[in-house]
């Protein structure tokens, strides 16, 4: 089956972008929840981490 796969995907043109188009992506998403996390409020952070056990 991976090869029936394989031979489709080769035969559409212009399909080498999207795996680039993929990494940029997933890499920005990261890249951006990193700045996020470390650019957080401390006390933010507490409010949040303490929601469970809240009632």
């Amino acid at each position: 089956m991976l090869k029936f796969v394989k031979n489709h995907m080769e035969s559409i043109t212009g399909i080498e972008i999207y795996p680039m188009i993929s990494l940029v992506i997933f890499f920005t998403f990261f890249v951006a929840l990193f700045w996020w996390v470390s650019t957080a409020k401390k006390d933010y952070i507490n409010k949040v981490s303490n929601l469970p056990f809240e009632q």
